[in-house]
């Protein structure tokens, strides 16, 4: 994707990459846009676990909960085309299906911040990690909408102080990279056409 964009990326282009035939990939991703959303969220997942594999049970609530939100602005800042690429395919999906999947590994992306919001004692862990999606979508749409960036740390703030945390908790978030990756997706736009 990142030679060639996700319109000029197929499934064989992936399968050859991976060094599966494409009907492997076929059987299991019916189109690139499954596949790409599946990825991110493995990604996501897999990131996310990590930064919290690195808290104990002693630490406090908010400290997970702050791990959390800079764990998943860090990645919008640290892979800016693969998110809004994401994004792009979930706020724009177009006649071959997209919208937000609700895949294996976006399910267990969320049971691992329905986690964190039940160490927090939080009286509906599902209601209260819908909103919390909702605000770090929203998050990452702020510091990834070209030509209208908002401030990483005013994002941050604004986060922190939703949920009552004091902004010294935390890995912290880079400020924006001097060299997102490459190739740029623009505005998404051209994701809608496939």
């Amino acid at each position: 994707m990142d030679e060639r964009g996700f319109r000029g990326t197929t499934l064989g282009d992936i399968a050859e990459r991976a060094g599966l035939a494409r009907g492997l990939v076929s059987y299991y991703f019916p189109g690139k846009r499954v596949l790409l959303q599946s990825a991110t969220h493995r990604l996501m997942r897999i990131t996310l676990a990590a930064a919290l594999e690195l808290l104990d049970d002693a630490d406090s609530p908010d400290l997970w909960l702050a791990t959390s939100i800079d764990t998943v602005l860090s990645l919008a800042l640290n892979r800016p085309t693969l998110m809004r690429t994401h994004l792009a395919l979930i706020l724009a999906p177009n006649s071959s299906g997209g919208g937000f999947i609700q895949d294996e590994e976006q399910q267990r992306f969320g049971e691992l911040l329905r986690g964190v919001l039940r160490r927090r004692a939080a009286p509906d862990p599902v209601a209260e990690h819908a909103l919390l999606r909702s605000a770090l979508m929203g998050a990452c749409m702020g510091l990834l909408l070209p030509g209208a960036e908002s401030s990483p740390m005013l994002i941050r703030a604004d986060l922190f102080a939703r949920y009552g945390l004091d902004t010294a908790l935390g890995p912290g978030i880079p400020e924006r990279p001097a060299h997102p990756d490459a190739p740029s997706v623009g505005s998404g736009s051209e994701l809608l056409e496939e």
